[in-house]
Formats: C-alpha cells, sequence, structure tokens
C-alpha cells in the first residue's frame, strides 16, 4: 500500500534521472486566476511518465531485470519504460496501439526498446502485454496502476509544494489515473486543504464516469485526439484513490483541449500535447472554482505528433475566432473581388486564402461563390467584418 514514505523514496531515486520543472507563470491563460504552469512537457522523455517508470524500474530485483520488463502504453510511458531500461542495462518490449503517434513510437524505439504495434487502443496493447508477459516471463511495468509507478509520478507535488507554498488548487489530466493520484495522495498527506482537480477528454471520460457511478465502468468507445489519456477503463488502485483523495472531475472538449494548445504556443512559448492540455483547457473555459485563487496546472506531456499540429492549430483558431471562413455569393464580373478585398482589409482583417467557385444550383446563373479564410483578431471581429460586407450588398451564404 502506498505510503508517504515511498514518494520522498522515489523523489531522492529519481535525482539522477528526472529534470525539475520549475514552475512558470501563466497570466494570460485566464486572467482571473493566478495560474502556475507545471511543465512535465519539458521532462526528459517530453512527459512525466518517466518519474513512475525509473522508480518502478529502481526497486526491480536482479532476477526480474535479468527477465526483462514489458509496458503498454499510448507512447509517453513506453518512452518512460524504454529509456530507465536502457539505463540499467535491461531487455523491453513496449506494446502500443497502432494509433499512436509515429513520433511517439520512432521515440520509444530510439531508446532500444523492441516495439509491437497492437491494433486498437490502449486497452488493446495493454492486453497484448499481458500475454507476451505469461509467455515470456516478463516483469510487467503497468502504465498507472501500480504502488511504485504512483509514488513515482506523486514527486511532481512535492515540486509544487516546495516551489509554491500558498497554492491553492492543482489541476491534473487524467487518463488511467496515476499522475492525479500521485499527486492527490501526496498533497492531502502535506496539505490537506489545497484543491486537486482532475481533468478528461469528453470524448474518453472513463474515471469521470466511474467516481460518478461509485464504481468501476468501461467506456465502450473513445473518441479524442488527446491520445495519452485515451483510456476506457481506469485502474483499481487509482479508482480508489482518485474516489478519495481527489476534490472534483471535470471533462473538456477536443476544441477547448486545441484552444489550450494553442495558448501555451502563444502565450507561454510552450507546446503540448493534447493529454498534456486538458488541465490548462479546464481553466481557460472556467469548468473549475478556481477565480482568484493560486493554481498550478500540471502540463503533463509535449510528445504531439507534427503531423496533426497544424490541424489542431487551425481548431484552436477556428475556436477562438482568430480564423474564419466565409463563402460569398458575388456578380461574376470584373470589380467584385477587389471591392469585396478593400473592405475587409478597412476591418483590419488579412485575407490568407481565396477559392473561386461557379454559381450552385438555386443561385444566380451570372453569380460566383468566393470562399475565403481571414485572419482575424476574435469572434467580435469576425462579427464585423461580415456586418461591414452585408451593410455593402455582399450576400454572404455562411
Amino acid at each position: 500500500m502506498l505510503q508517504l514514505e515511498n514518494v520522498y523514496q522515489a523523489a531522492f531515486a529519481l535525482k539522477s534521472i528526472i529534470r525539475n520543472t520549475e514552475l512558470i507563470r501563466a497570466p494570460k491563460i485566464n486572467p482571473d486566476v493566478n495560474l502556475y504552469i507545471k511543465p512535465e512537457n519539458l521532462q526528459i522523455t517530453g512527459s512525466f511518465k518517466v518519474r513512475g517508470a525509473a522508480y518502478k524500474i529502481s526497486r526491480l530485483t536482479d532476477e526480474e531485470k535479468a527477465r526483462g520488463v514489458i509496458a503498454c502504453s499510448a507512447g509517453n510511458h513506453a518512452q518512460g519504460v524504454a529509456l530507465a531500461a536502457q539505463r540499467n542495462n535491461i531487455k523491453s518490449v513496449i506494446c502500443l496501439p497502432d494509433v499512436a503517434p509515429i513520433s511517439k513510437v520512432e521515440a520509444t524505439r530510439s531508446y532500444g526498446a523492441q516495439i509491437e504495434l497492437v491494433n486498437g487502443v490502449y486497452d488493446d496493447a495493454y492486453q497484448r502485454a499481458l500475454q507476451l508477459k505469461d509467455e515470456m516471463g516478463y516483469t510487467f511495468i503497468h502504465p498507472f496502476d501500480d504502488d511504485s509507478v504512483i509514488a513515482g509520478q506523486g514527486t511532481i507535488a512535492i515540486e509544487i509544494l516546495n516551489e509554491n507554498p500558498d497554492v491553492e488548487a492543482i489541476v491534473v489530466p487524467v487518463g488511467g489515473g496515476g499522475l492525479i493520484s500521485g499527486i492527490a495522495y501526496t498533497v492531502k498527506m502535506l496539505r490537506p486543504d489545497v484543491k486537486v482537480y482532475g481533468v478528461q477528454a469528453q470524448g474518453a471520460p472513463s474515471m469521470v464516469n466511474s467516481v460518478s457511478d461509485g464504481k468501476i465502468l468501461t467506456l465502450n468507445e473513445v473518441h479524442t485526439f488527446a491520445d495519452g489519456i485515451a483510456v476506457k477503463q481506469p485502474g483499481e488502485n487509482t479508482f480508489a484513490m482518485c474516489s478519495k483523495y481527489v476534490d472534483d472531475f471535470v471533462t473538456v472538449t477536443d476544441d477547448e483541449t486545441a484552444n489550450a494548445i494553442l495558448s501555451l504556443m502563444e502565450n507561454q512559448k510552450l507546446v503540448a500535447e493534447g493529454a498534456g492540455a486538458v488541465s490548462v483547457a479546464a481553466v481557460m473555459f472556467n469548468k473549475l472554482p478556481v477565480k482568484g485563487k493560486n493554481t498550478v496546472c500540471v502540463v503533463s506531456g509535449g510528445n504531439i505528433d507534427v503531423t496533426i499540429l497544424s490541424r489542431i492549430i487551425d481548431r484552436g483558431l477556428l475556436k477562438s475566432g482568430r480564423l474564419a471562413k466565409l463563402s460569398i455569393e458575388l456578380t461574376d464580373k470584373p470589380g467584385q473581388l477587389r471591392d469585396m478585398s478593400a473592405i475587409i482589409a478597412k476591418t483590419g482583417a488579412n485575407i490568407v486564402a481565396v477559392n473561386y467557385e461557379h454559381a450552385e444550383k438555386g443561385t444566380d446563373i451570372n453569380s460566383c461563390i468566393i470562399r475565403i479564410e481571414l485572419e482575424t483578431k476574435d469572434r467580435a471581429h469576425i462579427k464585423e467584418v461580415r456586418r461591414a460586407l452585408a451593410d455593402q450588398g455582399f450576400k454572404i451564404l455562411n
């Protein structure tokens, strides 16, 4: 059973491995909150997961080390296990879901791990890892439902409390629950007055549903780009600890998470993955009662695949009103595009893309459709652009 002593032992054992990710003030994320970021996206391997994995492996017997270790992961735990195994000259086998970003797969391989891609999501990779464990005799390093792993993640709480003794609330991303279990347990043992809040993706609310129902539930499916927290079922240990020590849970949409990623990039110069940014999204969109409070958001990872980053940025821009897409019906004659552009320029918006199409069914035979993308300031600015065009007789279709 987890004891506070274990967390302090983990902190000592990890000193030579992990990076101390100092808090960063984030006043622009939500001006009504005295917000700090715990940037575990800057951790070695790009995620907090190395903490729990390295501490667990440090406690293995010589016999267990000789047999090698196996793990399953959406990517971040995989890298933590692979690095810790490499440091200890231990063979590591990692089962990853085939939907895991290529960047995470290749990063794990670079630490010397043997990779097996499994069709499905995390839970499918988990079943395959258990099968190989039984067949080959490997030691299984659970990504979240293990006391040593949880103790390793709890070291984050010690760092936060030491650096910011006035903290009033800590907001934590939640997948299987290992990170928030370690943080919540440690915080409540040391500072029970500090609130600990968990955040899940709206499309993967396994812990939210389970705690609300009072028993472990399994989702039929998950839908979120935050692959690091796309978990169908929480662990037994983490469910029990979350039920006991976490003050509340909320969910955020993928659009809100995309907006949080964009805000972190623009305002804090930090790159976060979807799973890492859900905590920030919850504070940005006022999902939690932290107005006026000293609050720390744990940004749990930054291993985002660059191939989807542009799409996430676009979604964030659209959500915040920084990007607008308009379809305008024009009379197909010279000067129309010039006049439309002049009106848009006067409002201060910037045209970044233009597409011309012939008239659609139901429109005038002499008309054409112009579809434009604009860089705008916010949603109020978009309304201003639409109003200016309408006042000059331009027909906006959508």
